[in-house]
């Protein structure tokens, strides 16, 4: 496990963007190799655009520390993911899936993801910072959120499953890739 490293999580700012997609593409999973993805990435690209759609919503998270931006966290509504197709098969599954005995309702609950940690400052504990930031930012909104992990990213699955507790709810296919659909509590 990396040591602790002292890092700001924040709602993110315009300023922000170049840094954000800077780590996207470091760990994007069209850029890597195999060995590389063993370690963890990030399927759905975005575009300046999309990031700041995302801020007008206060849907964009950092962790920053002296090394720029290590960490990041995209949230929003069904409304702005549905622009991608395996969010629109997402949300058709939605009714019939349930969170902590709850149905899971399109008004009721929000999309998480992608999430991103700098390679350099994994386990060290910013994800459950960076985590906590956004969650605390949407409890008054949104009561749930839920995310999918493709089921080779064993990484991303471990942090949120085990480290987070988030609970997987569902499996599903969509081109040629297996997915879990996880959800979680807004409240701490």
């Amino acid at each position: 496990m990396n040591t602790k490293v002292d890092a700001i999580t924040r709602i993110a700012t315009e300023s922000d963007i170049d840094g954000i997609l800077q780590l996207q593409s470091q760990n994007l999973y069209a850029n890597l190799s195999g060995d590389e993805l063993a370690d963890g990435f990030v399927t759905t690209p975005f575009t300046p655009e999309l990031i700041r759609a995302l801020l007008a919503q206060d849907g964009a998270f950092v962790a920053e520390s002296e090394a720029g931006i290590v960490g990041y966290i995209l949230a929003g509504g069904w409304d702005f993911y549905a622009q991608w197709e395996i969010f629109r098969l997402m949300v058709a599954r939605l009714p019939e899936l349930r969170f902590q005995g709850e149905k899971i309702m399109v008004d009721r609950s929000f999309q998480y993801g992608p999430v991103c940690i700098d390679r350099a400052v994994r386990g060290s504990g910013i994800l459950p910072q960076l985590f906590a930031t956004m969650q605390s930012s949407f409890t008054p909104r949104l009561p749930i959120g839920v995310t999918f992990i493709n089921q080779l990213n064993h990484r991303s699955l471990a942090a949120h499953h085990r480290k987070l507790n988030f609970e997987i709810i569902d499996e599903f296919e969509f081109n040629s890739g297996h997915f879990h659909t996880l959800a979680f509590s807004t409240k701490s």
